[in-house]
């Protein structure tokens, strides 16, 4: 029988802690930013929070989340806008996009053993991370798929009218996709809004990325373990590798 730890795999557990931390670093630091929208938007309008100049719009950044009131001469921003807050919340989300990535790519190599980066790992517990990892990441990108697309599939030509009673005037879709899910809706009176925030819309798209690769990943390792498994049982049963000789000398 094969040894199930002669096969090496990436040592990839650092990196997988620190996606963890900074994953929890921006929800965190999202949370503090958010809270410190609240009302921000309201305090502009009210006078309360001084600019340069005369207020021209107030608008809402998605990343770092931020309220942001635009003056003649300039801007001001809530607390996530600017300052130690949103350099926290940049460099957290670089940090977990790096080594998320890293980490999944890293897990559909199988290396020869041998050097630091390098540790011995059977191929079931290889197929037990990539499992984890293509649950954890598929099972994040369809829930925000189906959170922004899930009026989509009620039917997409009327996709702006789903979901709730408008009437004899209900809006009308004048363009629509599923990848990224989006649609562009009219109203009775004219104005034109989108189904989804834009931000909302790419980021469906963009956690495709790491669960494609974590898919891939997987479906390596359950190869390879199958692989393994047969040449096992060839190895442990005389009549299947009789069987096997036989075909080769015909």
């Amino acid at each position: 029988m094969s040894n199930a730890h002669t096969h090496g795999g990436y040592r990839t557990d650092g990196l997988w802690a620190a996606t963890g931390i900074s994953f929890g670093a921006v929800v965190v630091g999202s949370g503090v930013a958010l809270f410190g929208m609240l009302e921000f938007d309201e305090q502009c309008q009210q006078g309360l929070i001084q600019g340069p100049g005369r207020l021209l719009r107030v608008r809402d950044r998605a990343f770092p989340p931020a309220t942001i009131c635009e003056f003649e001469r300039g801007e001001v921003s809530s607390i996530g806008g600017s300052g130690v807050l949103s350099m926290l919340l940049w460099g957290s989300f670089l940090v977990l996009v790096v080594c998320l990535l890293v980490a999944l790519v890293a897990e559909c190599f199988e290396p020869r053993l041998g050097g630091g980066w390098v540790v011995p790992m059977s191929r079931a517990a290889k197929l037990r991370r990539t499992a984890a990892a293509f649950f954890v990441t598929g099972s994040a990108f369809l829930m925000l798929y189906a959170l922004a697309g899930w009026r989509l599939f009620t039917g997409p030509s009327s996709v702006c009218s789903a979901g709730a009673d408008w009437g004899f005037h209900p809006p009308r879709t004048l363009e629509y996709s599923f990848f990224p899910p989006q649609a562009t809706c009219q109203y009775a009176s004219g104005e034109i809004w989108l189904l989804n925030p834009e931000w909302v819309a790419s980021l469906s798209v963009e956690l495709a990325v790491p669960a494609l690769i974590a898919g891939v990943g997987f479906v390596l390792a359950w190869r390879r373990r199958s692989a393994e498994r047969r040449t096992a049982r060839q190895d442990t049963d005389p009549s299947v590798s009789d069987t096997a000789d036989q075909g080769d000398t015909v």
